[in-house]
């Protein structure tokens, strides 16, 4: 159903949409909407979600994305966000990766919630003067290992199997450094592109800084913007960067038996480990069936659940966006960071909460809208099962690994992964809302950096997954439907970091890092159009400014 055109529309009916659009932010849910949302330490995809990450932000991990790569459709690329609310100008330190943490992007191709293959990254810093000097860079920076960068780091890059078996695919790789702007970093597109690294066998692998691919109105948790539904549309997020780990590869390094043809579906998610960490999940009770105990995070070799003598501890988890923050209730949350995949169905809470959720409750007592009936398997199709035929009520044979040929049907679990089937070829013309926008390559099938996972789970929550349909009235979703800034066309495709501060950052440089670095665009190549803009802009402005002071001054006169 289209809606009217905008000139068209009665009052009633734009109060109406606005109202939804506020609920579509409340409704963030995936795995189901639980009780107990925590407006002091939720904050979006994954960004602050509990207590434990909140005071830990290099192993906050933030947002997950996997997609068949749309210019190498033979290659799958995965990408893992951490640290969120990156203020660009946050200096003199600005944002390295963690030294004593390890970093892991994992992989499951049968199903059964444990890793098949997991990518491990671990930095060492590197500093050129640390007795007589303060700052990051001591001039202009023009490449990676330049003399004039003060604080670099590098990384080894690690592949671990399903046994255990750990070999190294990179070593003293270099991270690009965080953005400090256009003085110091004239062309920073240029540096991003000197850390893309090569791996053996093919792929490419790249650990640095960009601009924040997730996109949402926050100030929902303002106590429903007080009552006032006018100020949707604002993307929180917008000018804060991220630190980005992207990994591309065969397809065939990540399927099981490596046959892509007959076992599609992987699903992936991303950890943290710490040293020594221990997370457990707080007020939990002895006898009670809640979640358990979290804290074997992994053995040193990406082995997730095995404390060993290393005594390594998982620490935060993220698959599908939005889980944490407004799935698990509060007390659970740091034991949820702490879980491997294969633990979640024995989480009796939270699993009854995705087939009885209680956000269509709320949605239906406040504004009317039916709640589809309960108990909700589609939703646990979506993001415990993937989807298949034989999975639930969705019936389409999607992302389940169910539909992958060799995988031992008695031993898959439901899991919180985020699934995605390698064979679905990319498409020409991307639907932000994914799957229900007949755009079977978007989310929940994977997760592109413009799939709108907002607006897709709030559809998902009324039923639209049932019935293939959009809901109308909840279509304008949270009103933002874009990231800040737009992916690039070729790997690691995440937009090029912002510079300008973030309390500026939508008045006074649209654009963020490419306007003020003057280092091209994110897609990269071309006429520098956003660079010769801002200096546009500039130069207007400060006409302005001069015509502004004239008019001052003649009327003082």
């Amino acid at each position: 159903m289209q809606s009217l055109p905008r000139s068209r529309k009665r009052p009633a009916t734009r109060r109406i949409e606005r109202a939804f659009a506020t609920t579509g932010t409340l409704a963030l849910v995936t795995a189901a909407a639980l009780t107990g949302l925590a407006p002091a330490t939720s904050s979006a995809s994954s960004h602050r979600e509990a207590p434990m990450t909140s005071g830990d932000p290099k192993a906050d991990n933030t947002d997950v994305y996997a997609f068949t790569s749309p210019d190498k459709p033979d290659t799958v690329t995965l990408v893992a966000n951490w640290i969120p609310f990156e203020e660009p100008n946050g200096g003199p330190t600005f944002y390295p990766f963690a030294n004593d943490a390890q970093y892991h992007i994992r992989i499951d191709s049968d199903g059964n919630g444990k890793p098949d293959t997991t990518y491990t990254w671990t930095f060492t810093d590197h500093v050129r003067d640390a007795a007589d000097q303060f700052l990051y860079n001591t001039g202009v920076v023009r490449s990676v290992d330049d003399e004039t960068l003060n604080f670099r780091q590098t990384y080894k890059l690690t592949s671990t199997d399903s046994g255990g078996n750990t070999k190294t695919l990179v070593e003293d790789a270099p991270a690009a450094p965080s953005n400090v702007g256009k003085a110091s970093m004239p062309d920073y597109a240029a540096l991003r592109d000197e850390a893309l690294t090569q791996l053996p066998g093919g792929g490419v692998t790249f650990a640095g800084q960009a601009s924040d691919s997730f996109f949402l109105d926050l100030r929902i948790f303002d106590l429903l913007y007080g009552g006032n539904l006018k100020e949707t549309g604002h993307n929180t997020l917008a000018g804060y960067n991220v630190n980005t780990l992207a990994i591309q590869v065969p397809k065939k390094d990540l399927a099981l038996k490596g046959d892509v043809r007959r076992n599609p579906v992987i699903g992936v998610w991303a950890t943290t480990d710490r040293k020594g960490a221990e997370v457990t999940g707080a007020g939990s009770k002895g006898g009670e069936n809640t979640a358990p105990r979290a804290g074997g995070g992994g053995d040193g070799k990406g082995v997730p659940g095995k404390g060993g003598e290393s005594g390594w501890r998982q620490v935060s988890r993220l698959g599908n966006p939005l889980v944490n923050e407004v799935v698990v209730p509060l007390k659970y949350k740091d034991a949820f960071n702490g879980l491997s995949p294969d633990k979640d169905n024995t989480v009796t809470p939270v699993v009854d909460k995705v087939k009885d959720p209680i956000v269509p409750k709320l949605i239906e007592n406040i504004y009317g809208v039916p709640a589809p009936a309960t108990p909700r398997n589609d939703l646990v199709e979506i993001f415990l099962t993937g989807i298949c035929k034989s999975c639930g009520p969705i019936k389409a044979d999607l992302n389940s690994q169910q539909l992958n040929a060799d995988a031992d049907k008695s031993a898959i679990l439901p899991a919180e992964e985020l699934r995605l089937n390698m064979s679905v070829p990319p498409t020409a013309r991307p639907n932000r809302l994914g799957v229900l926008g007949k755009d079977l390559q978007g989310f929940p099938n994977g997760r592109r950096l413009n799939d709108d996972v907002v607006d897709i789970e709030l559809q998902a929550l009324e039923g639209a997954a049932q019935t293939g349909k959009i809901v109308p009235a909840l279509a304008a979703g949270d009103a933002v439907d874009e990231p800040y800034r737009q992916p690039g066309d070729s790997f690691p495709y995440v937009a090029l970091p912002n510079t300008a501060a973030v309390n500026q950052a939508e008045n006074l440089h649209p654009e963020g890092g490419v306007g003020a670095g003057l280092g091209g665009t994110a897609l990269g190549g071309g006429f520098p159009v956003v660079p010769v803009t801002a200096l546009g802009g500039g130069a207007l402005l400060a006409c302005a400014g001069v015509l502004a002071l004239r008019r001052r001054r003649t009327g003082r006169a």
